[in-house]
């Protein structure tokens, strides 16, 4: 099973989402998704004194600009353990570019955490909390002599557009990425580079 791609599709829709959590809320363990497994692997550990300000993973059956899944932050009030299916709603959005390439982080909220499931927009939040988002984004690759840019926050309609554009980016490319999976697997079953 592969969580990116093994998903039931109605799950996955711009107003109401499972997220995958890679990134444990104020963790430096930089885990991402092995795509041609399913599974997490050791990124890096950030080399920066920052750590992750909200738990922090993808949206499956989506696919980025960047090659990726999207990004998903999930403000929530307690800390979600590294491969954690959460459904979440989504208020808002943080566009960046990272390697020259659009990176937009969507900002979502557990329907189940009670501390926060009444907000319907990033701005209805302490904007510290944001600004602390920003600034994460704005540092975290800096010792890895790496530069990043966020642009701006976007509302939850913007958010929504993205998702729409990611499931239909997903839904266009994804027979080409299980074709190129299976021969990266097979390549590599056989000893192949």
């Amino acid at each position: 099973m592969n969580i990116w791609h093994d998903f039931s599709p109605e799950k996955i829709t711009p107003e109401s989402f499972y997220a995958v959590i890679e990134i444990t809320k104020g963790s430096k363990i930089k885990y991402e998704l092995d795509k041609s497994t399913g599974f997490l692997k050791l990124d890096r550990i950030l080399h920066t004194s920052t750590h992750y300000p909200a738990n922090y993973g993808f949206i499956p059956l989506t696919y980025a600009d960047d090659d990726d899944p999207l990004d998903v932050l999930v403000i929530c009030s307690e800390e979600i353990a590294p491969l954690t299916l959460v459904q979440v709603y989504p208020i808002g959005v943080i566009k960046m570019v990272d390697g020259g390439r659009f990176d937009e982080k969507i900002i979502a909220v557990p329907f189940t955490d009670s501390y926060y499931n009444t907000y319907q927009s990033m701005d209805e939040l302490p904007k510290h909390v944001f600004d602390e988002m920003k600034h994460f984004f704005t540092v975290y690759k800096t010792l890895e002599n790496k530069d990043t840019v966020v642009d701006e926050t976007g509302t939850r309609e913007e958010a929504m557009d993205i998702i729409r554009h990611s499931i239909e980016q997903y839904r266009m490319n994804h027979y080409n990425l299980v074709n190129n999976i299976k021969i990266t697997r097979e390549n590599e079953i056989n000893g192949e580079q």
